[in-house]
């Protein structure tokens, strides 16, 4: 019989956490290093019991028993290890186990070699407390069962008991450091869920908020152009249903306004959809746009004047469209709103600095303070904020109103925001 025990290295099974993680926790991505490390160990110790210096009666009933083991991990022991700690099957299994292993232990001392694949299992499958509890029985019980079965000296007595408590201790020790370091990797894989969850909630956030921020500028696109466009072809169609009778001309006219109308609202609808400039740019200066929409502002009598200071020139395609969509807003309200005559003026003017654009009417004006469900003066102000600027409405009651915006404008040397409008 041999003196030596063996000196385990406990290891422990974490499941992996309930959200998943980056990737499958190392204990979990194979079984087959187990399978193999436990088939090795059960043949060396066959081996070790064959060659062992007990008699053949002896080896003979030590080495059937301890072949039990085998067809008993496979068949329940090996599925109780890969669904993890704490079941009920896991501890018929241990204590199964420990059952074929202690008897053959106590008979041949050579059969205690198998504690090296029976140890790391009691710390896969049980809490810590139970498992010091197992490993205590596989290190002392075949130590004590051999002493009281063969009698032997007191030297080999002692000897094999002092192995058995170093074995215990040091299953202690490195058992509960790995347990503490798989706990730690099991939480850390935990928090790279979360981690990963809270990615996915913050791209979605943000997902949601350009697709917000989408449907408001599209919101802005289609009042400030479509809408307006409708609401001029329905001004013109009352028009024409009031002069068919006396002024067929004037009819003729407004027709043409109609048609006109219709072909920019399908030219600004075509813009929208392919993400270019409004018409009214593609292709001209901001002074000259401007110049175009005051020339075709309203079907009444009002007259529209556009004056332009400083040094005109190209500025980024954002800022010239802030400046577009705001003379069309508040023309707009001014032929909505102003009243029958009302005159307005545009003033555009240039510096280094700035671009200021101003645009006065002499209609009947409105309560700036009065609550507004409409969407042109908020929407107003949202545009000149995305470019860093700002939007002032004044106005009273009789007074008329004045719409101001302030534009801050890059250096002219910026290669990034100055050039030809799109």
């Amino acid at each position: 019989m041999s003196a030596d025990l063996p000196v385990e290295e406990p290891a422990r099974r974490v499941s992996p956490p309930a959200g998943g993680a980056r990737e499958t926790d190392a204990w979990d991505r194979s079984f087959r290093p187990w399978d193999l490390y436990f088939g090795v160990v059960w043949a060396v110790t066959l081996i070790f019991t064959i060659a062992a210096p007990n008699s053949a009666p002896v080896r003979a009933t030590a080495f059937t028993l301890f072949l039990l083991l085998a067809p008993w991990y496979v068949w329940f022991g090996r599925a109780e290890l890969m669904r993890g700690p704490d079941s009920r099957g896991a501890l018929v299994y241990i204590y199964v186990a420990i059952g074929l292993f202690v008897p053959p232990a106590v008979l041949v001392g050579e059969m205690r070699s198998a504690a090296f694949a029976l140890v790391p299992q009691c710390f896969m499958l049980l809490s810590m407390s139970r498992a010091m509890w197992a490993v205590g029985v596989l290190n002392a019980v075949p130590v004590i069962g051999w002493a009281l079965w063969w009698r032997p000296d007191g030297e080999a007595i002692f000897f094999n008991a002092l192995f058995s408590v170093v074995s215990l201790a040091f299953s202690a020790v490195l058992g509960s450091w790995i347990i503490r370091i798989i706990e730690q990797s099991a939480e850390r894989a935990e928090l790279i869920a979360e981690l990963e969850a809270s990615r996915e909630e913050v791209s979605r956030l943000s997902a949601e908020r350009g697709a917000l921020a989408e449907r408001e500028r599209m919101s802005r696109e289609i009042h400030d152009t479509l809408a307006q466009g409708f609401t001029s072809l329905l001004m013109l169609v009352q028009a024409v249903d009031s002069e068919l009778e006396r002024d067929l001309p004037g009819a003729r006219r407004h027709l043409d306004l109609m048609a006109d109308t219709a072909r920019r609202n399908l030219a600004e609808a075509r813009a929208l959809v392919a993400g270019g400039a409004p018409a009214d740019l593609n292709g001209n200066s901001l002074p000259d746009a401007l110049r175009r929409l005051a020339a075709r502002h309203g079907p009444g009598p009002a007259e529209v004047s556009v004056e332009v200071t400083g040094q005109a020139r190209a500025l980024a395609p954002a800022l010239e469209v802030v400046a577009l969509r705001t003379c069309q807003e508040a023309l707009s309200n001014t032929a909505r709103h102003a009243g029958a005559g009302a005159r307005a003026a545009i003033s555009l003017a240039y510096s280094d600095a700035a671009l200021s654009v101003r645009i006065r009417d002499t209609g009947r004006g409105f309560d700036v303070s009065a609550p507004s469900g409409g969407y042109g003066l908020s929407g107003l102000r949202a545009r000149a904020a995305e470019v860093g600027g700002s939007a002032e409405v004044r106005s009273a009651p009789g007074d008329g109103t004045l719409v101001a915006v302030h534009l801050p404008l890059p250096p002219p040397s910026s290669p990034s925001l100055t050039g030809s409008p799109a």
